[in-house]
């Protein structure tokens, strides 16, 4: 069966409590990164979410982790957080010219991150994503979209997501919008639900059905046990690539459950 690639990871690299438990007590900070990258496939970056880095940081980044590596860079508040979408384009130019390309073949998806009062105005909505470049320096831009508002459950919002081949965030979340509708040539989750006291962060049981999840996308399928928003759609069976990130309140676990994730996908 032809499959696309799945990484999974965590977010970010810098956190006291996995010191310890994840890293090695003692190993030095700037040892971080490179030892959570030999471990996982990818890590999604929360910084560039609050403030603006420079192209000397990206390229640092890249020469600090293995071939086939990944970050998924989270766009900025302040082309997100506004009242006016469609006056993002100044904010989104700003974050491309910092230098994100500089992570070269280690750049992977662009996350955009909505705050939980955005509700869906189609109009202003379509105006921001037609900001969204497809392709910047060269390189050709994956665009994820995170909503957090019920107002975006409806079929029109699927419908233009895959008339911008962007993809929506499967947030795996008790409050937030959970969509599972495929509208773009990868998938990307984000695990909420997982719990510190689980030295896993979920069950085995859990972990075994999240990796069947994973291995459904990535050979073009769609997970049964997941509901769509636009079922009546008929997406295109293709090898899709899949970024999953276990990002739950604690933390403290993601870690182990990302390895034990890609060690389930490896039997």
């Amino acid at each position: 069966m032809k499959s696309g690639q799945i990484r999974i990871g965590i977010g970010g690299w810098t956190f006291e409590p996995w010191r310890g438990v994840f890293y090695p007590k003692g190993l030095p900070h700037a040892k971080e990164l490179s030892y959570a990258s030999e471990r996982l496939t990818s890590i999604e970056v929360n910084g560039t979410f609050y403030r603006t880095q420079t192209p000397a940081t990206f390229r640092k980044w890249a020469s600090e982790v293995p071939k086939g590596f990944v970050f998924s860079i989270k766009g900025p508040r302040f082309a997100t957080n506004r009242r006016v979408l469609a006056e993002a384009g100044d904010s989104i130019k700003r974050f491309l010219d910092s230098g994100v390309t500089e992570l070269s073949e280690h750049l992977g998806p662009l996350l955009w991150q909505f705050a939980p009062f955005k509700k869906f105005d189609p109009a202003d909505f379509g105006k921001f994503l037609e900001a969204l470049p497809e392709t910047f320096d060269g390189h050709t831009l994956r665009h994820v979209i995170e909503v957090r508002h019920p107002s975006f459950l409806v079929p029109e919002f699927m419908t233009m997501l895959r008339q911008f081949k962007m993809a929506p965030v499967y947030t795996d979340h008790a409050t937030y919008p959970n969509i599972a509708d495929v509208t773009a040539d990868f998938v990307y989750a984000r695990l909420q639900r997982g719990e510190d006291e689980i030295p896993t962060a979920y069950s085995p049981k859990q972990l075994g059905q999240w990796a069947g999840r994973l291995q459904s996308w990535a050979e073009g399928k769609e997970p049964k046990d997941l509901e769509r928003i636009d079922a009546k759609h008929k997406t295109k069976a293709e090898p899709r690539d899949v970024f999953a990130y276990v990002i739950h309140e604690g933390k403290i676990r993601a870690p182990a459950a990302a390895m034990a994730l890609i060690e389930e996908l490896k039997e």
